[in-house]
């Protein structure tokens, strides 16, 4: 580019620049004029006025530039096709029909999904399990990362805490006891404080090498139809999250992908920051993966019309057919256009007629990073603006290009196989999103609180499930509200990854007994017999055992356990000194005297009440 060419486009501070710029800076800038974005350079100031923000928005553009496949001019290209299609009102779906998906019914823990179970426990040496955790926690009232929030208090599990115990038990029942593979996509604002909590934690017990964490960038805000990229002052563009969809994109540019399948990994299982139950499903959503030979294989609930969760279906026309998630506010138009005249409603068992999307999902490694190499990890893009008026001409505010990593399927081609596994709700999806103003109002409304104390409730429940599977009497407490969100007293059951996996393995270590009440049962440890252990009330018994320790344990245990206590307004106050991690529930747990047994050295040992 000529500084003829330059003053021509009115641009002559940027002229007077040219000559300081090194070759790759003019480069980068001559390509964004030819895009149409002159006005990036307009505004500059004479040489010597605030060189180092200049050099700072030019390396801003460069390391944008280089993260984006096809750069900013394929970023601006693809920001105004997508700009005209929203403008136009063009329909995503448009000639397509919804069908059924391809559907496993997991909702019942009957003999099927053991065997699904065992299938997939073959295979936790062949799995690696990739968590999407860009989000920071002040939504919910969390000053912090949402990893390091308190699935349970309890004990005050965190979630990234919870998902390292799951790998570690899944390396200790495998065949090779080869690490589990673990990616953690992390973004600007929570890669430093999640390295920090896995350093501080010593990494969880889990090796530091098979840990891998891949951050993503923030792209260009997009300021109207034109595709400008949007401005905040003179030298700083405005930035947005690209979505979670980055991860595909990630898995491949740093080479993870590629690398992980060379060393024998053939699952990929995809989950969520704050959704406590997504290693419930793992076992079995492995074997289901297996045995169907699913390429992609979306975990999914029993929808309630209207919910805020996107809708699992088969859509078929234009010559294709692909089985994706429709997102709820896309669903009930698309109903209405095609099979049901009366739109989202209710079938005969009172769900909606397309299971729910948790957005678990479980990729075949073979598959995936074909599809990476094809499409250099760039999935469906979208665009969402929102329009200041109904010409459609201006935006209330800048936009930008997003992408969800439940989108990897619209890569397919005929020959990819994907499916839907159906599983309970509470036993596999609980997510912590809401704070509790926001929750107790959609519980008002009818809907799902997904707030920390349900979360940490749909924990316990999970407990309670695997006990009753294992023969042992599980009796409930009431349900109660707490500042208008529910939670059930009791009994409260944790059994740690390292006790149990699968619903098999706490069947050979649980015989009898009984649990009621607001009782509280927690087992941590792989070698640990329950034989006709009864508690009621209130009364807790605690057990945990280090590897090489055996322990049976035995009898009716009376204690005074756990009690809840509800928060009062003054300590959920700001500068109160409780944690945030309770103020979010607005309830803590005081122990008032449960029998705890810990074991840390080898042995054969015995508990009896």
């Amino acid at each position: 580019m000529q500084r003829e060419f330059l003053n021509k486009t009115e641009c002559a501070a940027l002229a007077a620049h040219w000559e300081s710029l090194a070759a790759a800076q003019q480069e980068l800038v001559s390509t964004l004029v030819a895009c149409g974005q002159i006005h990036l350079f307009a505004g500059w100031d004479p040489p010597g006025t605030h060189d180092e923000d200049k050099a700072s928005f030019l390396a801003a553009l460069a390391k944008i530039d280089g993260s984006y496949p096809g750069g900013l001019a394929g970023y601006i290209a693809n920001a105004r096709r997508l700009l005209a299609e929203a403008k136009a009102g063009k329909n995503p779906f448009e000639g397509f029909v919804p069908e059924q998906p391809d559907t496993v019914d997991l909702t019942s823990f009957n003999d099927a999904f053991e065997r699904y179970e065992a299938l997939g426990a073959g295979k936790f040496d062949k799995v690696g399990i990739v968590l999407v955790a860009g989000g920071l926690g002040e939504r919910l009232g969390y000053n912090g990362i949402k990893l390091d929030i308190a699935v349970e208090v309890l004990e005050s599990t965190t979630y990234l805490k919870h998902y390292a115990d799951n790998l570690l038990a899944m390396q200790a029942r495998s065949a090779s006891g080869r690490p589990v593979p673990f990616v953690i996509m992390v973004s600007q604002d929570t890669g430093p404080k999640t390295i920090e909590s896995l350093e501080a934690n010593d990494y969880f017990g889990l090796d530091r090498e098979q840990v891998h964490v891949l951050r993503q960038e923030l792209v260009p805000a997009i300021a109207d139809n034109d595709g400008t990229l949007a401005l905040e002052g003179k030298y700083e563009l405005v930035l947005k999250p690209h979505g979670h969809g980055d991860i595909h994109m990630l898995l491949h540019t740093s080479g993870v992908a590629g690398k992980l399948h060379a060393e024998g990994i053939e699952y990929l299982m995809f989950i969520q920051d704050t959704n406590g139950p997504n290693f419930n499903t793992m076992p079995a959503a492995i074997g289901v993966s297996v045995e169907h030979g699913y390429d992609f294989n979306s975990l999914a609930i029993n929808r309630v019309p209207g919910e805020a969760v996107g809708g699992l279906a088969r859509l078929v026309g234009n010559g294709r057919e692909m089985t994706i998630n429709v997102e709820y506010n896309q669903l009930d138009p698309l109903l209405r256009a095609t099979v049901s005249p009366e739109g989202d409603v209710a079938n005969e068992h009172g769900f909606s007629m397309f299971p729910g999307n948790c957005n678990t999902l479980v990729v075949r490694m073979d598959t995936y990073v074909r599809i990476l190499r094809q499409s250099q990890g760039i999935i469906a893009e979208f665009v969402n603006p929102k329009y200041a008026d109904g010409t459609k001409s201006a935006f209330k505010k800048p936009t930008r290009l997003e992408t969800m990593m439940q989108d990897l399927p619209k890569l397919f081609g005929p020959e990819e196989k994907v499916g839907v596994t159906i599983f309970e709700r509470s036993w596999s999806f609980s997510p912590n999103k809401n704070n509790v103003a926001d929750a107790a109002a959609k519980v008002a409304a009818g809907g799902p609180a997904d707030a920390g104390a349900t979360a940490e409730n749909d924990f316990y429940a999970a407990g309670r499930a695997r006990l009753r599977v294992a023969g042992m009497r599980v009796e409930e407490a009431e349900e109660v509200k707490i500042l208008g969100v529910p939670f059930t007293l009791g009994p409260k059951a944790i059994l740690r990854p390292s006790f149990a996996l699968t619903l098999a393995e706490g069947r050979a270590k649980v015989s009898g007994g009984s649990i009621s009440g607001e009782a509280t049962l927690i087992v941590e440890g792989r070698d640990i017999r329950l034989e006709g252990v009864e508690l009621s009330g209130s009364s807790a018994l605690v057990v945990k055992a280090c590897d090489g320790a055996k322990v049976v344990v035995r009898g009716a245990f009376r204690n005074a356990g756990f009690e809840l206590v509800r928060l009062t307004d003054a300590e959920r106050a700001a500068g109160s000194g409780v944690p945030e991690y309770l103020k979010i529930r607005g309830y803590r747990f005081e122990n008032r005297g449960a029998a705890v047994y810990e074991f840390d050295q080898p042995g054969e040992y015995t508990v009896e009440e």
